[in-house]
């Protein structure tokens, strides 16, 4: 048996949960990589629901997702994932089954803008609240940059006190590795 390093078992819960035309969400579109993963996943009758703070996190979905031929089976915003709940069309709250957050900054971006505890951590709740039980909501947690160690001690202070008749909530991390190795937070929705 080989463990799973921690990006593809990311993606192993979200194949789990998600099945062809379910409704998803991607907190943190990053460079497009989880977005594209996702319209994958959903197929031609589901929808991704993108979300980043960057112009040119947007722009790297955009391309990434127009060479794979998915661009219309995702909607991108280029807001803060705070603004989930209000973007996300309401006859879709209630039927999300899957979500991904992966927290810091954007991979060959501006190492200075990175995602932070409340706004993060109003996602999760929004995000929990829309998603359809059994659905399943992960977030990678980066943590080696400057003020990555408030965000995931707050993020764990505020999934440890989640009330387990709503929530399963699973940390999978490897503990012996060196320089602040990311860790995986799952939650799934009862």
């Amino acid at each position: 048996m080989k463990l799973d390093r921690i990006l593809p078992y990311a993606r192993k819960l979200l194949h789990l949960a998600v099945q062809e035309g379910d409704i998803v969400i991607d907190a943190t579109v990053g460079n497009g990589h989880d977005t594209t993963f996702l319209a994958e996943l959903v197929g031609e009758t589901g929808h991704v629901y993108g979300y980043d703070v960057q112009d040119q996190a947007i722009r790297n979905t955009a391309e990434r997702l127009e060479k794979a031929s998915l661009q219309k089976r995702v909607t991108l915003f280029q807001q803060s994932h705070e603004k989930v709940k209000e973007t996300v069309p309401q006859s879709n709250h209630g039927k999300i089954k899957g979500a991904i957050f992966n927290l810091g900054y954007l991979p060959g971006g501006d190492k200075e803008i990175v995602t932070v505890p409340q706004s993060t951590i109003s996602a999760i709740e929004q995000i929990h609240d829309m998603m359809a039980p059994e659905g399943i909501l992960v977030v990678v947690i980066y943590h080696g940059h400057e003020g990555g160690e408030i965000e995931r001690d707050a993020l764990m202070e505020f999934v440890k006190n989640m009330p387990q008749d709503t929530a399963h909530v699973l940390c999978y991390r490897f503990i012996n590795q060196a320089n602040n190795p990311p860790f995986i937070v799952a939650i799934e929705k009862r």
